[in-house]
């Protein structure tokens, strides 16, 4: 007894000396200076926060540890408390964490309550971080023993629990959720094979080596279609936003968090607990926090998608929750929880430190300065959003023509800063017409990216696991939980569909004689695009395709049975009991996880035309920016687009172009010193490089 009372002494001692030495007034000025970096870096759709902490690295060579991780956790700790703002106000996720906020946050703002869920994101992000700073600040004397006993069959279940989430992603529609599930974990495996070597659909391009890289998927998926959906109908997001209702919605926001405390709880643990867990990437927390909430929460079924500020707070406090648990194997083993802690490992060499044991005993109290900085830094990045929250509500009042430059221009620079090369460019249109497609077909996105996130790890730790283990590893403990709840999860909305047909028998009597609908063309295309690259991978070493060939034969399974279910379903009879049931299955048929598009009420070849007339602005944009660069392209599309769209009046273009252009060069050319894409202009006449971004 006296030895625990002993350590836990020299721990509290420990905890209050960086207590006391992170609040000097130099510290807290670094501190503030990251949370303010960490906001704008989150509102900035694509940015994020691994492209601040390496730009801030080289700084912190002059200063002590404390100062210097005061000023990384400070900015990596509120990048997710910013990445809401442009997720609620505009449907573009400031990161790959908030593309579940985006479901509920921008339908919210879309009637009027901006002010709420912005308020509610705050709050659960502040409730969420706290909640993983204590997590840190409490697990590291005890996990070390758990970190070492989780192996690569273990991070394999992990990964495979999380692909199983497909289904619940997709509400009723299971088939296309698992099919488009199946292409996410077949675009992940884009690339050079790691067994073999062996190059899988690069089509003989060296961008695809490595790999596609997620920040130009992401965008393309989420941030395109609603941009190009904002197009379409020509509206602004949210029709009034009074100065009263925002403040009226702020403070419905925080009791919206204090009513659900609970979900904030478990939540949070679903982020520290999957950020403390290396190789699982923290791109998924928030669509876990999420299926979990939909599955738990009374009544999510019917409200999820559409604007239920529980959404939104699932989905925040499990982001900021992972950065304190990203932590954890990152001081305790030196193994890093995520891609930004990777970078602070180099923090660590440039200040002397040594991740391991030291951290726990000879350096623990800047283990707890560390502690006291996620902390801080969350209470600091919430209430300067609290500060600015009517502004950032206010936002979602401006007319289509005042948003979509400015957010497109700077969405582009976002995706170029995924590895810097043209393909980031090509790869956002790509998918930007690819995700316009699935929204308006009612195809889920989020299954796909959940399966491009996970789909390395998986083929990655199932080789290692069969090399290592045989097939011993099924019988791990932890494993076989796992893969249980995996497969419970996968087949559940299945059972539930036969249920609600009223057994197997009733349900194979509800399909008849084929009917062609334009709806299933989408399909067809997915098909034929799955075919497309299983047969490619037929020629590759048995390593290379076992896995491709494995999901590719699946999607095909599940997309030619989604396509069987939506040709020969019989439509429900119109009785009363059968209206009933139909208004439950079209409740339950609902594909909660993702945006309903705002066009449906255009006809059909006015959506064409002006889709065809936005993603004709992307190819016009990216050719001028191979000729002359992004900066003067930009300066140059606004003015065209807002001319030829409003038309807006040149009082307010000429102004609108210089402020956006100057912000533009101040923040990404002269602060952050970007490398642009080269342009044939800079090519042939080098003279004109010294024009920004040619």
């Amino acid at each position: 007894m006296e030895g625990v009372g002993a350590e836990a002494a020299f721990m509290a001692a420990a905890a209050g000396k960086a207590f006391l030495q992170l609040i000097e007034p130099h510290r807290l000025m670094f501190l503030m200076l990251g949370c303010m970096m960490g906001l704008v870096l989150g509102i900035v759709p694509g940015i994020g926060g691994l492209a601040g902490t390496a730009m801030l690295l080289p700084f912190t060579f002059g200063m002590d540890p404390y100062s210097a991780f005061a000023l990384l956790l400070g900015l990596g700790a509120t990048t997710a408390t910013g990445d809401p703002i442009p997720a609620v106000l505009f449907g573009v996720p400031g990161g790959a964490a908030s593309a579940a906020t985006v479901l509920d946050g921008f339908p919210m703002a879309k009637r009027g309550e901006a002010g709420r869920a912005l308020s509610a994101a705050y709050m659960s992000s502040l409730m969420g971080g706290i909640f993983g700073a204590a997590l840190l600040a409490v697990s590291i004397p005890i996990l070390r023993p758990v970190m070492l006993y989780l192996g690569s069959p273990e991070l394999l279940a992990f990964s495979v629990l999380g692909i199983s989430m497909v289904a619940v992603l997709s509400g009723s529609a299971p088939l296309r959720g698992v099919g488009a599930g199946c292409l996410g974990v077949m675009i992940a495996m884009i690339g050079s094979d790691p067994q073999t070597g062996t190059l899988r659909w690069t089509m003989d391009s060296l961008y695809l080596w490595d790999g596609l890289p997620i920040t130009p998927v992401l965008l393309g998926l989420f941030a395109l279609p609603e941009l190009c959906d904002l197009l379409i109908a020509r509206t602004t997001i949210a029709k009034t936003i009074d100065k009263g209702s925002i403040y009226k919605g702020q403070w419905q926001g925080v009791k919206d968090c204090f009513q659900n405390w609970w979900l904030i709880m478990r939540c949070s643990w679903i982020g520290g607990g999957i950020g403390s867990i290396p190789g699982i990437s923290a791109s998924v927390v928030d669509w876990l926090a999420y299926g979990h909430a939909l599955k738990t929460e009374k009544g999510a079924a019917q409200t999820f998608g559409k604007g239920d500020v529980r959404g939104v707070i699932a989905s925040e406090s499990s982001n900021n929750a992972k950065e304190g648990g990203a932590l954890v194997p990152t001081l305790a083993f030196g193994v890093p929880g995520s891609a930004t802690m990777a970078i602070l490992l180099g923090a660590f060499l440039i200040h002397g430190l040594v991740p391991g044991p030291d951290m726990l005993h000879k350096n623990l109290d800047i283990t707890y300065a560390m502690v006291w900085s996620v902390a801080l830094a969350n209470i600091l990045g919430a209430g300067l959003c609290y500060a600015f929250s009517p502004q950032f509500a206010r936002l979602a009042t401006l007319r289509y023509t005042l948003i979509l430059p400015a957010v497109l221009s700077v969405v582009y620079i976002g995706a170029f800063e995924a590895s810097r090369s043209w393909g980031d460019l090509i790869t956002l249109l790509l998918f930007g017409v690819f995700g316009w497609l699935m929204k308006q077909f009612k195809w889920p996105r989020p299954p796909l990216v959940l399966g491009l996130v996970l789909g390395d790890s998986i083929e990655r730790y199932m080789f290692i696991s069969i090399e290592r283990y045989g097939f011993t590893w099924l019988a791990r403990p932890v494993v076989a939980v796992l893969l249980i709840l995996a497969i419970i999860g996968l087949v559940r909305p299945f059972i539930a569909d036969i249920r609600r047909q009223g057994g197997i028998g009733k349900m194979a009597t509800s399909f008849g004689a084929p009917r062609f609908q334009p709806q299933q063309l989408f399909t067809i295309f997915f098909i034929a695009l799955i075919g497309t690259l299983v047969v490619v991978a037929l020629p590759w070493h048995f390593s290379a395709k076992l896995v491709p060939l494995i999901v590719g034969i699946a999607a095909l399974t599940v997309a030619g049975l989604s396509l069987f279910n939506d040709m020969c379903r019989k439509p429900e009879a119109a009785t009363a009991s059968g209206l009933a049931e139909q208004a439950q299955a079209e409740v339950e048929q609902k594909i909660h996880m993702d945006l309903e598009s705002d066009t449906g009420h255009l006809p059909v070849p006015t959506i064409v035309r002006r889709a065809a007339r936005f993603f004709g602005y992307l190819i016009g944009f990216m050719a001028c920016m191979g000729v002359i660069g992004l900066i003067p392209t930009a300066a140059i599309f606004v003015i065209i687009f807002m001319r030829l769209e409003g038309p807006e009046r040149w009082k307010l273009v000429i102004p609108y172009v210089t402020v956006l252009i100057f912000a533009v060069w101040l923040a990404f050319d002269f602060f952050m010193s970007l490398p642009w894409p080269p342009t044939l202009l800079g090519k042939f006449f080098p003279v004109m490089k010294f024009i920004p971004s040619v």
